[in-house]
């Protein structure tokens, strides 16, 4: 896999605050989002790396690593090990500098990691046997309409130019992430691929307020239905459905409808519950006998 600069990926150099950081991410994510750039397939690539970016540099510890390993810093760990361990068999080299030098045991980095990973012995080599290591894991962000979380449906997502088919369950939610094995980075020395995260990012511009498997709305109802009883129609999130208004109904009064909420994730044919908030509605305009009429009913109470 091509090493992909992350401060290149932002527009930024390495001296970049966090501050930086965060207005170039925000920037380089608008410039290159799926809704502006509908189809596009490079620029949803660019988003992805825009993330992928953001996530690492984001990220004082990760950030740290990654300024001094580059693509391979998620085995930063791996690396100081393998080099501690090599400093204590070699017995030589700048015992002062060690793996956070500019050397080791008189050779540089790239020197180093080439002996651990395909260099002139076939990897670093312990026990025997070649140190294998897991790849890097990618980390995306897909977008969805509430709508389309709402049944189970299919999408292509690119990443690193690799199409990956994805069957999207119905009910997922806002801020969840999945994990797809194996679509990562490529294992080193034979080892593991990385896996892939998706993280999902739901938007709603229903009149629904969602929380878990349930949603919540408003439905109007008019001062004389309130006063006197009869029916109204409401919205649920996938149809209407016909309500029966008692007699002297109170504003703010709930009325909870089973079934007609989210898909529950992943359970076929389960869905949480609509919970509606019924808000009264004074007349407006009264005209002078309507007036009369309401100063009379005034009296009377």
């Amino acid at each position: 896999m091509a090493f992909i600069d992350y401060y290149s990926v932002l527009g930024i150099d390495k001296s970049a605050s966090e501050a930086d950081i965060k207005k170039a991410y925000r920037k380089q994510a608008r410039k290159y989002h799926p809704d502006v750039n509908p189809d596009d397939k490079n620029a949803e690539l660019k988003f992805t790396e825009v993330n992928e970016a953001n996530e690492v540099l984001s990220d004082p510890e990760k950030r740290k690593k990654y300024d001094k390993y580059g693509k391979d810093w998620k085995h930063a760990d791996q690396f100081e090990q393998a080099g501690g361990a090599g400093r204590q068999q070699r017995g030589q080299g700048n015992p002062g500098a060690g793996f956070g030098g500019q050397s080791y045991g008189g050779a540089d980095y790239s020197d180093f990691f080439e002996s651990m990973f395909g260099g002139s012995d076939g990897g670093f080599r312990q026990g025997g046997r070649s140190t294998k290591f897991k790849g890097q894991d990618f980390n995306a962000q897909l977008e969805l309409d509430i709508h389309d979380a709402y049944t189970t449906h299919k999408k292509v997502l690119t990443v690193n130019g690799e199409n990956i088919r994805l069957t999207i369950a119905a009910g997922i939610e806002d801020g969840q992430t999945i994990k797809i094995k194996g679509k990562g980075s490529p294992g080193i020395n034979g080892g593991p691929n990385g896996d892939l995260y998706i993280k999902f990012v739901i938007k709603n511009n229903t009149k629904f307020t969602r929380e878990g498997d349930n949603l919540y709305s408003t439905v109007e109802v008019d001062l004389y239905t309130a006063l006197l009883g009869g029916d109204i129609i409401a919205d649920t999130f996938d149809g209407k459905v016909k309500l029966k208004v008692a007699p002297e109904t109170q504003n703010g009064t709930k009325v909870r409808l089973k079934g007609k909420g989210f898909p529950v994730y992943k359970k076929e044919g389960e869905f949480g519950d609509l919970t509606l908030t019924y808000s009264i509605k004074n007349p407006t305009n009264l005209t002078t006998e309507e007036k009369a009429l309401f100063e009379e009913l005034q009296k009377l109470r």
